[in-house]
């Protein structure tokens, strides 16, 4: 039987097989297959696809159930690499293999070219632990071709029969180590070209590294990083012969990435144009989880005739976040080679050393001039602060010297005026008093040294008596008290000490600056959300650019006079900081009606 030449592999094996099996001469079968397979060999230097070819054509060769090519480890494992099976179960390509019965007297064994022939593994005297091994493996009958590289013992070309007894013919087992020698071959051929290519590497990272020190340098010496940006992509589409490269940077929330920095040889230039990052999930998602990207694509050309374009994105990135990509295009369909990209992705990493030094240059010049700012706000502090406690100990100054004189008079002493002087020196003893109080408990609830003492209210019984104890007051001071209670109230675990001094402040301050005739109104409700407080006095307006600044320590409206309205400046900003000490809030409104001071108790801490 004539068989045409330009017939496949596969087909010569099928043909082969049926030959075999009326008596056609098998040995010419042998040396088409074998030579296919090594003209696979010279075609292809990509191991695995060999290797897997060859072990499809000679299951089909032979008719058998499975053809394995087994790796061998150094911890005296290994790997199937490759597989041709039509057995029933699991396929084993790619599986780790550990034979408790294969020893170093095997691997000495088969480095010699010897063989295991197997016809009937529990008719060919194998030992227990290989009988099992194999039986595991659905393995009836076994032959084993060692593979070796050089002096080497690099693996086992294993064919198997799994559903009964197999005879091996001597033809066969010929034909297999043949094509041992050959994978032989194919092994040592890959591994010459991966050593050719790891030279051809080793030679352009080499070439490279002058391009990283450059930019490293520029690093070094100066904090401008958009020079820095600029000299890269220059020098990047110098060194690597590319028709444009450009620097992208994101925005704060990486949703807008910007062309910072380009340099081209092809029009149409792209500087400062913008892409929704959202527009472009399949370039951007690989992008921000810090992973190259490399594209091609086909683009109408400054000429009229059509271009393709091969694009890479390394990612710019640090420990902290991505800052944006360095892209390359060519006019050219081949792909960036490794070297390319490892190049790229080293000065990624450099330009985000420099942008992050510029980033925490500026950073560092922001917090100089917020020190600043904080070091201004310190000395009004204690200049406001000296104000405060030097203006009781003048009006206890002006006092006792009054005493001291009416006291030294021979005449009859006063006693309407040392009455007014004791009350002045009372009154004043305890402004001084409450200033200094002020100031201690500000300093605890700033270090978090209160600790909260919590206990169950009733709102609606707990809060009257406070409201009722400034009846009198706004009664001589021709005011109106209101309060307004919702019918469904919860009940609320809170401090009653940091709460009642809150609404003490707050009453406190309504009352100073409530004109006669006006009201105050002290309004509780509940949400879902919220316990909310407020306090509201008509007939005051608190400017927009004023209520920024109403719970600042000792700062008054420039309007109000602070021998009318006097008090320590701090009120306000202890109601702030109780509010927040209770994990609570307080909000100021003012219009021309009115003003209204609301605080907010979460639900979380209702019983």
């Amino acid at each position: 039987m004539n068989i045409n030449p330009s017939e496949s592999t596969a087909e010569l094996a099928q043909a082969s097989c049926h030959n075999f099996q009326i008596g056609t001469d098998f040995h010419d079968w042998n040396n088409q297959l074998i030579g296919a397979i090594a003209q696979k060999i010279c075609q292809s230097l990509d191991l695995d696809t060999i290797l897997a070819q060859t072990v499809t054509e000679i299951r089909r060769f032979l008719l058998s159930d499975r053809v394995l090519i087994y790796r061998l480890e150094s911890d005296g494992g290994g790997t199937i690499v490759a597989e041709s099976t039509i057995a029933p179960g699991i396929p084993l390509l790619g599986k780790n293999i550990q034979d408790s019965c294969f020893s170093e007297k095997h691997v000495e064994r088969y480095k010699r070219g010897c063989i295991q022939i197997v016809e009937d593994i529990y008719a060919a005297g194998l030992h227990p632990c290989q009988i099992d091994f194999l039986a595991s493996l659905q393995v009836r009958a076994n032959l084993v071709v060692p593979i070796l590289f050089g002096q080497d013992l690099w693996g086992l070309l294993i064919t198997q029969h799994c559903c009964q007894p197999r005879q091996w013919q001597q033809t066969e087992i010929d034909l297999l180590k043949q094509l041992a020698t050959q994978i032989g071959i194919a092994i040592q051929n890959a591994q010459l070209h991966q050593q050719v290519q790891y030279l051809q590497s080793q030679l352009k990272l080499q070439q490279s590294e002058a391009v990283v020190r450059y930019i490293t340098e520029l690093i070094r010496d100066r904090l401008d990083a958009e020079e820095v940006l600029k000299r890269v992509t220059s020098e990047l589409a110098r060194v690597l012969q590319v028709e444009r490269c450009q620097i992208e940077l994101y925005n704060a929330n990486h949703t807008i990435a910007t062309i910072a920095h380009e340099y081209a040889t092809i029009p149409p230039p792209c500087q400062k144009m913008t892409r929704q990052v959202a527009n472009f999930p399949e370039l951007y998602q690989p992008l921000l989880h810090k992973q190259p990207l490399q594209v091609g694509e086909v683009v109408r050309g400054w000429n009229p005739r059509l271009v393709v374009m091969t694009q890479l994105a390394c990612p710019i990135f640090d420990a902290q976040a991505v800052m944006g990509n360095i892209w390359l295009t060519k006019a050219t369909q081949k792909v960036f080679e490794e070297w390319e990209i490892q190049l790229v992705q080293q000065v990624a990493n450099q330009c985000a050393i420099a942008i992050r030094q510029a980033r925490l240059y500026q950073l560092a010049q922001t917090q100089v001039s917020e020190l600043e700012k904080l070091e201004n706000l310190k000395h009004e502090f204690l200049r406001s602060l000296s104000h405060e406690l030097r203006t009781p100990i003048t009006s206890i100054s002006l006092a006792v010297q009054t005493l001291e004189a009416i006291i030294n008079q021979e005449t009859v002493l006063d006693t309407e005026l040392v009455s007014q002087l004791l009350q002045i020196l009372h009154n004043e003893c305890e402004r001084e008093s409450k200033l200094i109080n002020d100031l201690l408990m500000l300093t605890y609830l700033e270090a978090e040294a209160e600790t909260l003492t919590v206990i169950v209210i009733d709102i609606k019984t707990w809060l009257p008596p406070i409201i009722e104890s400034f009846r009198e007051l706004t009664t001589c001071q021709q005011q109106q008290l209101i309060l307004h209670i919702a019918d469904e109230l919860p009940l609320l675990e809170t401090d009653i000490t940091d709460l009642e001094r809150i609404m003490t402040e707050l009453l406190n301050n309504a009352c100073k600056y409530t004109p006669a005739g006006e009201t105050i109104t002290v309004a509780v409700s509940a949400t879902p959300q919220v316990v909310q407080i407020s306090i509201s006095n008509s007939g005051v307006q608190i400017a927009t650019n004023e209520l920024a600044r109403i719970f600042d320590p000792f700062y008054r409206i420039p309007k109000h006079d602070p021998w009318k309205y006097s008090g320590s400046g701090l009120g306000l900003a202890l109601v702030q900081k109780l509010a927040k000490h209770l994990k609570a809030s307080i909000r100021v409104e003012s219009t021309a009606a009115s003003t209204t001071f609301t605080l907010l108790l979460p639900r979380a801490i209702a019983a």
